[in-house]
């Protein structure tokens, strides 16, 4: 591995006539193609609701198993690279999402919808981490990766509201959810023909025989995943508690926790080794990484209120926030690759400045709640929500990778993955919506307002307070961390700027 990681930049799969300089954009092109792609997509879900009789809930689980698919492969990447070529690891990828895409049009049976979507994604980033792998040294020549992370993140971080806004552009323009289906089906298939057409057999070693992989611990790990985000999608369906289904679930989610702890311990190549869980800083970087989904899931549960139930906006409105969701999440990171390279200071002051950005967002919509809300003012709290959340997600991941060595890096980004791909999302939005209907419900009983539209806009604006209370008090304990330790997030085998 260490002469394959000190290689100069070569794309030598790609066939003698194609041009060089047209190489890597090819791969970023591959790479952009295979995030926008899913199982089903989030911007169809009203849609795909009338057309399949399923519930929200039942959809949105199964928009989350594809979440959870894509966080999965990362302990098996490399092993994949060392045995299949980059031809057939793309293009078998592609086929596989392009049948997914396929399947999901016909099927409407709910358990075998939620495989499909847990394969689309398992797959999705196992094409797009073959992508970026083999241009890595043409983004960073030096193999920096506070320059490579954050450019890789731009793509992956601006595709999230692309793909939403692609769908409903589709569904909306030409008037059916299933043709977003068809164009990613469409898109995958030319990546095929491109990648067969451009492309030969290479390898820079001989394969190694894929043992040794612990896949019923990954099957294990997905469960608590799956488990936990069941619980937060369906609590206010089954009344929390008070389902004996809600609470067989609950019971349910530490037993699987433990078969997968004890497996972990007990064979000698597990899915996540036992020394991932041993680093000291481990935790607090879950707790940022859990602290950046708590603030950046306000706008499904309470923006989306905001924007529907007092605003009565719709589609051709709120799709023109897409542009600064893009733009956020880009420059954001692009913001970070300046953080680290020309001005060279520490990721404990930039995780402050995107914290401060994502704190900003939520002040600006405390005082935004009101029925005569012009469109144009959510522009500048969009764009400050994504531009912090991309500083915190890549500056995050920076600092797993000054922590960890190569052999367990990838296991301890499937184990933020724990928080960030879906687990904490659905967390909070889950306890976002609890408390907006409990605040609805007591704001009801005190008679505050004679309408519901009032009614609706006191209980918005209570709890985007709470949230605005809960985020000064986290920046203020960010602010004291800072000053106690300085070098926070830095391993002391390998310093980086003060």
């Amino acid at each position: 591995m260490a002469g394959w990681d000190n290689q100069k930049f070569a794309m030598p799969m790609f066939n003698s006539w194609v041009p060089e300089w047209l190489r890597p954009w090819l791969y970023v092109l591959f790479a952009l193609l295979f995030q926008l792609s899913g199982g089903i997509y989030f911007g169809n879900l009203q849609q795909m609701m009338g057309a399949t009789s399923l519930m929200r809930e039942d959809l949105q689980m199964v928009a989350m198993f594809g979440v959870v698919g894509v966080n999965m492969p990362f302990p098996f990447l490399f092993r994949f690279k060392l045995r299949f070529t980059n031809r057939q690891l793309l293009i078998n990828a592609a086929l596989v999402i392009a049948a997914c895409n396929v399947l999901c049009l016909y099927v409407t049976w709910l358990p075998a919808l939620c495989v499909l979507s847990y394969v689309a994604g398992f797959f999705k980033l196992c094409g797009t981490f073959e992508c970026f792998s083999n241009i890595r040294l043409w983004i960073s020549p030096k193999e920096d990766f506070g320059v490579f992370l954050p450019t890789m993140y731009i793509i992956i971080l601006a595709a999230m509201p692309a793909s939403g806004w692609a769908a409903q552009y589709l569904t909306a323009t030409l008037g059916s959810w299933q043709m977003v289906h068809w164009l990613m089906t469409a898109a995958m298939l030319t990546v095929v023909l491109l990648v067969y057409t451009l492309t030969h057999p290479w390898r820079f070693m001989r394969p190694l025989p894929l043992v040794s992989l612990d896949w019923l611990g990954c099957g294990l790990w997905s469960a608590v995943m799956l488990e936990v985000i069941w619980l937060f999608t369906y609590g206010e369906y089954y009344n929390w508690s008070d389902s004996a289904t809600w609470s067989a679930v609950l019971a349910c989610t530490p037993v699987t926790l433990a078969l997968a702890i004890n497996r972990m311990r007990r064979i000698r190549h597990p899915y996540i080794a036992p020394s991932v869980w041993h680093r000291p800083l481990l935790l607090p970087i879950l707790g940022m990484f859990f602290v950046a989904e708590l603030m950046n899931a306000t706008p499904h549960a309470l923006q989306n209120t905001l924007t529907g139930g007092i605003l009565h906006w719709g589609y051709t409105t709120t799709q023109q926030f897409y542009a600064f969701e893009l733009a956020g999440y880009a420059l954001g990171a692009a913001f970070t690759i300046f953080w680290h390279r020309p001005l060279r200071l520490g990721y404990t002051h930039l995780l402050t400045v995107g914290f401060l950005c994502l704190l900003a967002y939520q002040v600006l919509m405390y005082f935004y709640v009101s029925p005569s809300l012009n469109m144009e003012r959510l522009c500048l709290p969009t764009f400050l929500r994504t531009f912090g959340y991309a500083i915190f997600f890549s500056a995050l991941t920076i600092c797993l990778k000054n922590f960890y060595e190569f052999p367990i890096f990838f296991m301890a980004l499937t184990v933020s993955g724990f928080i960030r791909n879906g687990v904490a999302e659905s967390l909070c939005s889950g306890l976002y919506s609890y408390s907006l209907h409990r605040q609805i419900a007591d704001t009801l009983s005190r008679g505050l307002h004679p309408d519901f539209q009032g009614v609706l806009q006191v209980s918005v604006k209570e709890v985007w307070g709470a949230v605005c209370i809960i985020g000064t008090v986290l920046l203020l304990l960010l602010l004291l961390f800072s000053l106690l330790r300085s070098r926070l997030l830095t391993p002391h085998e390998k310093p980086v700027y003060p």
